[in-house]
């Protein structure tokens, strides 16, 4: 899958201090907010597989799947233009909270309703909100991170936040397909809700403090416009921003539907029920989990570059072989591999950002990178899967990584090639 003002804590600069050397599950506020997240990503986890299969359960079309995915990212790419003007000026950690707050109602509503019959207007009334406040959320949460441990941990306190999100992926998954084939994809949601509700009362109990070292003020009287314009700025006069934030585009463009292609495949093409479904992506999350345990370390041994490019390249083979393969294994094994090289490539993006942006412009730094990321991604999903109905899943999911593996070598030609395991 920083902060702004003193969030409600007036602890003293000493209290807000953090040793570089001190271990993370030692440090309170971040063990805390570890778990609010573990458990907002174990919600997550369960809609990722119970929205698509009610989708396939009402309508039996991959095309209605991807076409939900792809409404879903545009809400989140238009959430993306104003979030980073929000984040960089209210209280983060009370946005966090009304986040989370806010999912868990929507996400209620649907299994309410769908106890009286399928509902598909539904779905697509609910997701694109709830992606617009996920999205919200997500910039609040890179933000978040910085503020809560020293910046000689960010890379590791972002693996080990995406492993810990990673082991909720695999037990959210095999509940998500088991609840599912029990009560039906309705009752999967609704653990969903409850999961937002968990993490709201977490983070509400995480103590921010202050930006260090940053005293410079966020303009109260810039429109959304000029705050998206100050982090596309950024982006552009950046390097290695540049090349990663245009590599990406491409990337998500290729890649947002492969969760619905992969369900598709399963369920369609290899005759499987939900709760094989579940395993599978479980399976595919263990992958999550070693990528973002080993990013740290490889990024050091290795270099940013290096890293960065062969997880891309990963992605790329993986994602190519997924809808060839004709077993359940094999489909797991492949999925593990894509979502590893995600883990990695997107852990070492994730704290470069936050190593080279200055605090005041952390989130619309992080607003704009994601706005111009998944700007065509909605579009890209909608075509995936509509040329998997058409023609298959095999030449969509083998179109989609030969061209990943073919962004990877263009990064050779970029400074990502050269950036080393510290980029300042």
């Amino acid at each position: 899958m920083g902060h702004e003002t003193h969030e409600g804590s007036s602890r003293s600069a000493a209290q807000g201090q953090r040793a570089d050397d001190q271990p993370l599950w030692c440090q309170r506020d971040f063990v805390v907010f570890w778990g609010a997240h573990a458990l907002s990503v174990l919600g997550d986890s369960f809609a990722l597989i119970a929205l698509p299969l009610l989708v396939l359960e009402a309508t039996g079309s991959v095309a209605r799947m991807g076409l939900l995915t792809a409404v879903g990212g545009g809400a989140a790419v238009l959430a993306a233009v104003f979030a980073g003007t929000v984040v960089d000026r209210v209280d983060r950690r009370r946005l966090l909270i009304t986040c989370d707050l806010v999912r868990m109602v929507l996400y209620g509503v649907i299994p309410l309703v769908w106890a009286f019959g399928p509902a598909i207007w539904l779905l697509y009334a609910v997701l694109p909100v709830c992606e617009a406040v996920g999205m919200f959320f997500a910039v609040g949460y890179v933000t978040v991170v910085r503020a809560l441990v020293a910046a000689a941990r960010l890379t590791e306190a972002n693996g080990r936040l995406n492993a810990t999100a990673a082991a909720a992926g695999v037990l959210g998954p095999v509940g998500a397909g088991l609840v599912a084939a029990w009560s039906g994809p309705a009752g999967a949601v609704a653990v969903d809700a409850a999961s937002f509700a968990a993490s709201a009362v977490c983070m509400r109990w995480v103590r921010l403090s202050a930006r260090a070292g940053d005293d410079t003020p966020v303009p109260g009287r810039s429109t959304v416009r000029q705050d998206l314009r100050t982090g596309v700025a950024f982006l552009y006069r950046h390097p290695l921003l540049r090349s990663l934030t245009a590599l990406l585009f491409g990337f998500s463009f290729l890649t947002l539907g492969l969760n619905d292609l992969v369900i598709y495949h399963l369920k369609h093409d290899l005759g499987h029920d939900d709760g094989t479904v579940g395993t599978v992506m479980a399976a595919g999350a263990l992958g999550t989990i070693a990528g973002s345990l080993l990013v740290a370390r490889l990024r050091r041994l290795l270099g940013f570059g290096p890293a960065w490019i062969g997880a891309t390249a990963l992605c790329g083979l993986t994602c190519a072989g997924l809808g060839w393969v004709g077993t359940v294994p094999a489909v797991a094994v492949l999925a593990a591999g894509f979502l590893a090289g995600v883990g990695i490539a997107g852990t070492c993006s994730m704290s470069l950002r936050q190593e080279v942006t200055p605090e005041h412009l952390l989130g619309r730094v992080t607003s704009a990178y994601w706005t111009l990321q998944y700007s065509a991604a909605p579009v890209g999903a909608a075509l995936l899967t509509w040329a998997a109905e058409r023609w298959g899943t095999t030449p969509a999911a083998l179109t989609a990584g030969a061209t990943c593996v073919l962004l990877a070598v263009t990064a050779l030609a970029t400074p990502i090639r050269t950036a080393g395991s510290s980029v300042q």
